[in-house]
């Protein structure tokens, strides 16, 4: 028999675990966990004889508390250890929070972010918060960012529908850069707006010259479906893996044309990479998808013995 001190235990132990819970997704798991996953895809467009190691950064949305100048630092030197050929920013640096002690300045996370290296370099694309952040771009309708503008002047090239042709070892491939797919949502509290979108994919792989393999950068993953199988491999972010994840599940984050896209990797027509993030956006909270640094390892690493 159920008595009424049993069900207030019950209800006790419930309500324990629940602000239990709470505390760890507000107080640990997005502010002290730092995890790097690690990825072997084999994309049919990519050459097995041809190794290359990169380190993926998404959405830092620097800002105090939660994501301070010294945790993008603890950043940047764990990815720098990681020792990759090639490092790529797949934007929203900005804080994605309004329960905020200090939005922080563009200037002063990019600094951080110079820190980062790489024998191929570091390379960004921007994310929806950078522009939605910029009023200035809300009202002309055109950038760059000040998010743009301050990687650029910390030593970072930053892509918006361009591309450019890279070499490791002579192998070359390109890397492709694409601009925002939700950059003007906000700008119709301006004017009119007749695209929500910065992006132009066709116009972005017509800039390819030759055969050579092609990496896509793209922060959120829902230009997937439309990606040929010309790409080997697209990267993104911006799903911050539904900051809420259960089970395998991220029910904030629902399928696009019938594909999940909110975390991990997922093969259609090129293999597509999408990174769990750093911060937080709407509430700074996560649970079951900790922050992270992305490695991706492409082609063998090592001789193959017959």
């Amino acid at each position: 028999m159920i008595t009424r001190r049993h069900l207030i235990r019950s209800i006790g132990g419930l309500s324990a675990l629940g602000i239990s819970t709470a505390a760890y997704g507000v107080a640990v798991e997005p502010v002290l966990r730092l995890r790097v996953t690690r990825y072997h895809p084999t994309p049919r467009q990519w050459p097995a004889d041809f190794p290359l190691k990169i380190a993926v950064i998404a959405d830092v949305h620097a800002c105090d508390p939660w994501m301070p100048l010294e945790r993008i630092e603890a950043i940047v030197d764990r990815t720098n250890a990681l020792k990759p050929d090639i490092i790529v920013l797949l934007g929203d640096y900005v804080a994605g929070l309004h329960h905020v002690t200090r939005i922080i300045p563009s200037s002063e996370w990019a600094k951080v972010l110079g820190g980062l290296k790489a024998p191929l370099g570091v390379h960004a694309v921007m994310g929806n918060h950078d522009y939605w952040d910029d009023r200035t771009v809300q009202r002309t309708g055109h950038g760059p960012t000040i998010a743009h503008r301050a990687l650029e002047a910390a030593g970072i090239p930053v892509y918006e529908n361009d591309v450019v042709r890279l070499t490791k070892d002579g192998r070359p491939f390109w890397l492709a850069g694409l601009g925002d797919q939700l950059a003007f949502l906000p700008a119709r509290r301006f004017r009119t707006v007749s695209r929500f979108g910065a992006d132009d994919l066709g116009a972005t792989l017509a800039k390819v010259t030759d055969d050579a393999p092609i990496i896509l950068l793209a922060h959120e993953p829902n230009i997937a479906p439309r990606v040929p199988a010309r790409v080997a491999l697209q990267l993104s972010g911006h799903t911050h893996g539904g900051q809420i994840r259960l089970l395998g599940w991220s029910p904030a984050v629902p399928p696009q044309q019938g594909i999940h896209l909110a975390y991990g990797h997922i093969r259609l027509k090129c293999d597509v990479i999408v990174s769990g993030g750093l911060g937080c956006s709407i509430m700074p909270l996560r649970f079951g998808v900790p922050p992270e640094i992305v490695e991706v390892t492409l082609g063998r690493t090592s001789p193959v013995v017959s």
